[in-house]
């Protein structure tokens, strides 16, 4: 089972796809479209991938790379998505990827009396894990911890407001992009054809017209079944209705922030059941997310605007030691959430996906949640009633093959990551490996020194 991606076999995946009829087309190369391509490949079809840019190019590098349990969706009453996503996380997390993800201790700081409403959604939170299966040395149950344990859980919190804490766990991804690439490569390893720089011009439901955007080809792949896998993108394809929203987030020393193992989940004031997140990673940084506002412009890249900034800093210093502000922000992401149109708001909108037929017969995968990706791409695959083989993919162990630590490039980053990068994961250009291979990139400090090292390395493999 050859799971290397890399530009040869891409080249020659390219030239074979023209050649052949597929079973599966899949467009997008994000976490859905990824794992609609494991899953359609190892039912046994023969699958193909376009992803206009790089693998997890889009919303799905954009996480708060936490795999959720389901808690705040069975705090808007959506019992089945909440179970869902608790089971998705149990597999993931159990099953198909524990080396991609690990236990985060979550702490609620008190103020006062306060936290019996908060206790009771953790207790919730916990029946929705033990429903799914997910065994307690995973995820141990919530507890109150006295004001010197959550001081010492993390530090930065301000000891003079503080009363105590509710401690809970989620998991937590290693990384989101290093998800999707290893589920692209899982795929692989099935015989999926994995092609990124293909940008798609016209799609029906026998096939596609796209342009190798290495060289300005135009190429054509035909396919028995279409599947529109591009999220915020997907209404540039097919007719689908989308709402999408804005996630920021910011990039911290977690040092410097009194953050170390311990996620801390900050209450926004004067909003019921909303929370931001300080989210230690193990580079030594730390993510302070996220917001949930609606836009109108769909860029390749959202950029993070002044006021999320604002939001984010404000909420996080009310229960910090020390204010924070921009002196503090190293670096910052903003991501967008491919919602499906209803009415409300964007933070009200349901996280519930959707397959949908357009009259050309392209099958559309929206919604979701990065959790449930896999129960996506399962429901898009059976919309295509080319097979009567179930989805195999919970029993599936996602590749693993990480190279031995050698010379330091950037925090978390070695010389032999950049090389593993190139032969195997798919990496064609430097920013491959700063934005998506690795999160060096992140940081516009780290950026700028590591990127001519990678330069060079790429010249020489």
């Amino acid at each position: 089972m050859n799971t290397s991606l890399n530009a040869s076999r891409r080249q020659t995946d390219l030239e074979a796809a023209q050649q052949e009829v597929a079973d599966v087309l899949v467009i997008g190369g994000g976490v859905t479209g990824a794992g609609v391509a494991l899953d359609a490949a190892s039912r046994g079809l023969k699958t193909v991938l376009l992803e206009a840019h790089d693998l997890a190019f889009g919303t799905s590098r954009w996480s708060s790379k936490l795999v959720h349990g389901g808690l705040r969706y069975l705090a808007n009453g959506e019992v089945k998505l909440a179970h869902e996503s608790a089971v998705e996380r149990g597999i993931l997390m159990t099953r198909t990827a524990p080396h991609l993800t690990r236990t985060l201790p979550m702490l609620f700081p008190l103020h006062g009396n306060a936290g019996h409403f908060v206790m009771s959604g953790l207790r919730a939170g916990n029946a929705l894990r033990i429903a799914a299966g997910t065994p307690s040395n995973v995820l141990p149950g919530p507890r109150r911890v006295p004001k010197h344990e959550a001081l010492a859980l993390v530090p930065g919190l301000d000891p003079d407001r503080l009363s105590g804490g509710l401690l809970s766990y989620d998991g937590q991804l290693v990384d989101d992009a290093r998800l999707v690439v290893a589920l692209a490569r899982t795929a692989a390893g099935y015989g999926a054809r994995i092609i990124a720089r293909a940008k798609v011009l016209a799609l029906q439901g026998d096939g596609a017209e796209a342009t190798d955007t290495l060289t300005g080809t135009t190429f054509t792949v035909r396919a028995k079944a279409v599947i529109n896998a591009t999220g915020v993108w997907a209404g540039t394809l097919a007719p689908v209705n989308l709402r999408p929203s804005r996630g920021s987030h910011l990039v911290v020393d977690a040092r410097n922030v009194g953050i170390s193992g311990t996620a801390l989940t900050i209450p926004v004031p004067g909003q019921r059941n909303r929370y931001a997140f300080l989210l230690p990673q193990a580079n030594g940084r730390a993510y302070l997310g996220l917001t949930d506002e609606p836009v109108d412009e769909i860029p390749d890249v959202p950029q993070v605007p002044e006021s999320d900034v604002d939001f984010l800093l404000t909420t996080a210093s009310e229960f910090l030691q020390r204010k924070l502000t921009r002196a503090d922000v190293i670096g910052s992401y903003a991501g967008l959430r491919p919602l499906l149109e209803a009415e409300g708001t964007t933070a009200d909108l349901s996280r519930h996906h959707a397959v949908l037929k357009a009259p050309n017969g392209v099958i559309t995968i929206v919604g979701g949640k990065l959790t449930t990706y896999r129960r996506m791409a399962a429901d898009a695959v059976n919309a295509t009633n080319l097979t009567q083989i179930p989805c195999r993919t919970k029993d599936i162990r996602l590749v693993n093959d990480r190279p031995e630590p050698t010379t330091p490039i950037a925090p978390g980053v070695t010389e032999a990551d950049v090389v593993h990068a190139i032969r195997h994961e798919g990496a064609l250009d430097v920013d491959d490996i700063l934005d998506r291979r690795t999160r060096i990139g992140l940081v516009p400090q780290d950026r700028e020194k590591a990127a001519p090292e990678i330069a060079k390395l790429l010249a020489a493999v």
